[in-house]
């Protein structure tokens, strides 16, 4: 919605022929951004530790194709 407000794409706002799409287009804007998915300052605060934390070779990193081995693991030492 927002690259339709900024850029005029606002026809397809309209629903009714008294509806003025440009109206249309910037209330659904505002209204979407209650809609948006927000994170907390700590939790980004933390990713952002966590992402120097792995560049300093301080936190190990799990190849991603051990990924499904790994959970394979744990779900059979749970059954023993």
């Amino acid at each position: 919605m927002w690259r339709d407000l900024i850029s005029g794409n606002y026809e397809g706002y309209a629903l009714l022929p008294t509806d003025d799409p440009y109206e249309e287009c910037y209330n659904w804007f505002w209204a979407s951004i209650n809609m948006d998915e927000t994170l907390p300052k700590e939790f980004l605060e933390h990713l952002l530790e966590l992402c120097d934390r792995i560049d300093r070779g301080e936190d190990e990193l799990i190849p991603f194709e051990d990924v499904d081995q790994l959970f394979e693991d744990l779900h059979n030492d749970e059954d023993t």
